[in-house]
């Protein structure tokens, strides 16, 4: 086996990294600040993957399709944030769960009844086919995107948490919500916004994975299984661990894959017992933190 096909593989896995971080940082911020664990988190992904098919089918562009489904399922996210898990806060902590593992059935179930069940393709657009060669091999130009867009994201997120007052109030709340209430900060509407942003990054996530895939009512699945994995390997409400864990995990995976593809997916699984063996918190939690 060359070095070629390894050096390959490896950015392959890059590409499933970057996307499974986009999902994982949806997951980690919603738990991290809120505090629920939401199963419906897949789902959602699912969902935006479906809203880019269908604006990318109203408008002919990706583009709009890359625009426009994140914000209206982070909106969509909101208003699951406002009328439903609300009037949980305050009971017990496993009502919020049971309430997005029930809904996550519920968007599924109404994806399939609108759109069939069968898998639909969503082509890249024109001008992000074909390949690119990196010096040591051809690569796909659509999944070299795809990391590029996620690092720029990447960027834009950490600006808003480290550089303004919301990031600040964010971070402050992800470590002691007190602290709001004494900076007189509307808890509310502060939850509401990182719901919906939580949300949002998932879908974006799912219209990046879209044309790597067949978009089809249960590509959340595994996805959500995968966000899990990777929330615990790099510490429940960690967004460095987030990050660092999704590019870990997509690295190993897409390695495993070429090896022993029947591994592929255990691989992730036994990555995740290992490292909770040696730190129970994950490589970035706090002791406790999931507590």
């Amino acid at each position: 086996m060359d070095l070629e096909l390894i050096l390959m593989q490896l950015f392959s896995g890059l590409a499933l990294g970057a996307i499974l971080v986009m999902v994982a940082l949806g997951l980690t911020i919603v738990f991290g600040m809120l505090g629920i664990v939401n199963f419906a988190h897949g789902a959602l992904f699912m969902v935006g993957a479906y809203a880019g098919l269908w604006v990318a089918a109203q408008t002919g562009s990706f583009w709009w399709a890359l625009l426009v489904a994140p914000i209206a399922i982070g909106v969509l996210g909101m208003a699951i944030e406002r009328f439903l898990i609300r009037p949980l806060y305050g009971r017990s902590p496993d009502d919020p769960l049971l309430l997005t593992f029930g809904l996550g059935y519920v968007l599924v179930e109404s994806v399939r009844i609108t759109f069939g069940t069968d898998g639909i393709p969503f082509s890249a657009p024109e001008a992000l086919q074909g390949v690119v060669d990196l010096g040591v091999g051809y690569f796909p130009l659509y999944r070299l995107f795809v990391v590029g867009v996620v690092a720029l994201v990447l960027l834009l997120l950490w600006v808003a948490l480290e550089k303004t007052r919301f990031g600040l109030i964010v971070r402050a709340g992800a470590r002691d919500p007190l602290i709001m209430k004494v900076l007189g900060v509307d808890v509310g509407r502060l939850w509401l916004l990182v719901f919906g942003l939580g949300v949002g990054l998932t879908a974006l996530g799912g219209v990046l994975a879209a044309p790597m895939r067949n978009v089809s009512p249960e590509m959340g699945t595994l996805v959500l299984a995968e966000a899990f994995v990777v929330t615990v390997i790099g510490g429940m409400g960690s967004l460095l661990g987030a990050v660092v864990a999704g590019l870990l995990v997509g690295i190993a995976v897409s390695m495993t894959a070429l090896f022993a593809p029947e591994m592929a997916t255990i691989v992730m699984f036994a990555l995740m017992a290992l490292i909770l063996l040696v730190r129970p918190q994950g490589l970035f939690g706090r002791p406790g933190a999931g507590a």
